[in-house]
């Protein structure tokens, strides 16, 4: 019998000198995964994402030190080298560091940059999955990210470049999306709307379904569905502004139906 290369386990402890890279979900605790809230709750220091919500840190021991790093397009932002180096120093120093991230460490969350940085430094980490805005926003307005009759897949991406980045070909994109019928799910686009909006146009219908999802899952969730042509007035006319999540494809008629079957049923009990 052939002896494996490597044994993957399942049996992840939170002890001292170690990170864990915890994604906090979109902001409802009731979405975080039991593991997360097992990490949550072992840490001697928690460093905060700006937008994970005080339920979250609910989970947290009274006698962890908490220390706030937000990262905001727009706003004010902690230094990625300074919350590294955090990190790092707290972990030598035998502390059980959770790196506590909104929605998924991994999905434009910069657990990938911070990941390495850990490594390099010898440090011991490990990353526990949280569900990502882009996903619940949809999936509270009752709405699939794919569908065998609608979209084939999905494309989760951040319409915020990095400095110096030309970032996405926005066109090139519209074509692909058009033509593999895929969702395409847009973080941080909310700056860049007018710009996303005219080069999504150049492949993809105006007609083309559209949702806005503002602090997704949060009670103060806020959302607009419309379409790609007329998605920048929506945003205007309606307030919607950042943190918000913007999907495109197919898969948003549904949400439309059901918003229409609601408005029915509601007049004919009125």
């Amino acid at each position: 019998m052939n002896t494996p290369a490597a044994v993957i386990t399942t049996h992840s402890p939170f002890h001292p000198g170690t990170v864990t890279l915890v994604g906090a979900g979109p902001g409802d605790p009731e979405l975080l995964t039991i593991k997360a809230a097992k990490a949550i709750a072992a840490a001697t220091v928690l460093l905060v994402d700006d937008l994970v919500s005080d339920g979250v840190l609910a989970h947290a021991s009274p006698n962890a030190r908490i220390v706030y790093v937000g990262k905001r397009g727009g706003c004010k932002s902690t230094p990625q080298a300074f919350i590294e180096k955090l990190m790092i120093m707290a972990a030598r120093e035998g502390e059980v560091v959770v790196r506590l991230k909104g929605g998924d460490p991994f999905i434009f969350g910069r657990g990938g940059e911070e990941v390495e940085h850990l490594r390099e430094a010898g440090v011991e980490v490990q990353v526990l999955n949280g569900i990502t805005a882009g996903l619940a926003g949809l999936t509270s307005l009752g709405a699939p990210l794919t569908h065998r009759d609608h979209a084939h897949g999905v494309v989760f991406i951040t319409g915020h470049a990095k400095p110096g980045d030309a970032g996405t070909d926005w066109k090139q994109l519209a074509a692909t999306a058009r033509d593999a019928k895929l969702t395409l799910v847009i973080y941080m686009g909310v700056s860049s709307a007018a710009q996303i909006q005219a080069d999504l146009l150049t492949g993809l219908p105006a007609d083309t379904p559209l949702a806005i999802v503002q602090y997704a899952s949060l009670p103060q969730q806020r959302h607009a569905v419309c379409t790609l042509g007329t998605l920048t007035a929506t945003l205007a006319s309606e307030g919607l502004g950042s943190p918000s999540v913007i999907v495109v494809g197919d898969v948003v008629r549904g949400v439309a139906a059901a918003t229409r079957s609601h408005s029915q049923r509601v007049q004919r009990l009125a």
